[in-house]
Order: structure tokens, then C-alpha cells, then sequence
């Protein structure tokens, strides 16, 4: 599956920019079954409960991909997952 250019092009989990099956997994496990579901997210909020469905504590870059995908579906450029993770390290500092 290609990746989408705009939020509007994304009807998938997988067709969001740095979203692939795992992640994606990780976000139906919450309850986030279609990518207009992500807009008005707050990623720490979900990389909480995503920790709290998977019984650990993930990887923080998930945080990342998290906020690239809510940005992304708010309509933001696609950007590499680790774009954010500065702004990341500065919010969990």
C-alpha cells in the first residue's frame, strides 16, 4: 500500500505517513480504527493508553510516530517520525 500525500488521501491506518501494521495495530488497540479519528488528538495521551492496552511501557518514539500522524491527519506536511522527536524530548524533559 502507497503512502498518502494529504490527510484526505488516507483512508487507511497504513496509508498515513510513518503508520505501518504494527503501529497501526497499536492504534486499533485503542480504538482508532480510521485515520480521521486521530485528528484532535493528543499523542502523549495516546501513547498512554497504548502502554496501558499493551501491559508495558513502549519504545518512547512511538510517541513520535504518534505525533506525526496526528499532525499529518490535521494537515501537516509528511515529515519523518523522527522530526518530532525533539520537540518529544523537550515535552517529556
Amino acid at each position: 500500500m502507497g503512502k498518502s500525500r494529504t490527510a484526505a488521501e488516507a483512508h487507511q491506518l497504513e496509508a498515513i505517513p510513518n503508520i505501518g501494521k504494527s503501529i497501526a495495530a497499536d492504534l486499533r488497540a485503542i480504538g482508532i480504527r480510521e485515520p480521521k479519528q486521530l485528528i484532535g488528538r493528543d499523542p502523549y495521551e495516546l501513547y498512554a493508553q497504548s502502554n496501558a492496552a499493551a501491559g508495558v511501557r513502549q519504545d518512547p518514539c512511538l510517541i513520535d510516530c504518534f505525533i506525526s500522524a496526528v499532525r499529518f491527519m490535521e494537515g501537516a506536511p509528511p515529515h519523518p517520525w523522527w522530526h518530532y522527536t525533539p520537540e518529544r524530548k523537550r515535552h517529556t524533559a
